[in-house]
């Protein structure tokens, strides 16, 4: 009996395999179409010239890659770096207390929550960055609130920084955080909560030993999610920080 299975099993392979083969081709075409092939005509570009009225020679040189080791450019590559750095943090900071406190509420009121969150993608990006200049702007909302209330007695400068450009990212990017937090704090199961409780652990070492290596995923799916656009980003930078704020992709 086992030979026959094996014998049947033999034969079926190569028309598994070649099935297989079929299931993946279109996926491996589409990715090859408009993932592979952008990067190689963008690689190509790199390697050409900038014509004097901004076109592209195709006079292929490495002067470009040189121009990267210009003081200017690293200056600005790590203010990238520090800007991103610090919107995944504060957003790992948020979003992991809002996740979890989500992902332990009733089923109708997680639902609630998460149309709170996704709520803000109903409206373009852009109206909500400018949201943000008119709440920010010496005569914005923020200032006329605070003088009103005797807290300063002359309007705050707070658009065109780094820190106006942190808190757009930061309130821009936080979604992208707390949904896969959620989806990972939810799988956890809470008897695991309550037995740390039950051996006596305080709220650290509850983080640390039990919601930390079972959300790790999560928290890793989130970091990128963040990261990757927050490195990318030019029109938070551009509209929040004006001349005073670059980052690359203003740079780009």
């Amino acid at each position: 009996m086992n030979r026959w299975l094996s014998s049947i099993e033999s034969a079926a392979g190569p028309h598994s395999r070649l099935a297989g083969c079929r299931l993946l081709f279109p996926g491996l075409l589409w990715i090859a179409l408009f993932c592979l092939l952008p990067m190689l005509v963008v690689l190509a570009v790199s390697l050409a010239t900038r014509g004097t009225y901004g076109g592209v020679l195709w006079e292929f040189s490495l002067d470009n890659y040189r121009d990267l080791l210009h003081p200017l450019y690293g200056r600005i590559f790590g203010q990238s770096l520090v800007l991103a750095g610090m919107t995944t943090g504060l957003c790992l900071a948020l979003g992991f207390p809002l996740a979890y406190y989500i992902a332990r509420l009733p089923p109708r009121r997680q639902a609630l929550w998460l149309v709170l969150i996704i709520i803000p993608f109903w409206t373009n990006f852009l109206v909500r960055t400018y949201a943000w200049i008119f709440i920010l702007r010496t005569e914005g909302l923020l200032n006329t609130v605070l003088i009103q209330l005797n807290l300063i007695s002359t309007p705050l400068d707070l658009l065109y920084s780094n820190q106006a450009v942190l808190l757009g990212l930061v309130y821009g990017y936080l979604p992208f955080m707390v949904l896969p937090l959620y989806a990972a704090i939810e799988r956890v199961d809470p008897a695991l909560i309550e037995a740390a409780w039950d051996l006596y652990a305080d709220r650290w070492s509850l983080f640390r030993r039990v919601l930390l290596p079972l959300t790790k995923p999560g928290m890793i799916a989130g970091c990128v999610l963040v990261f990757i656009p927050s490195l990318g980003a030019f029109l938070t930078p551009d509209l929040l920080g004006g001349a005073r704020s670059m980052m690359v992709g203003n740079l780009i």
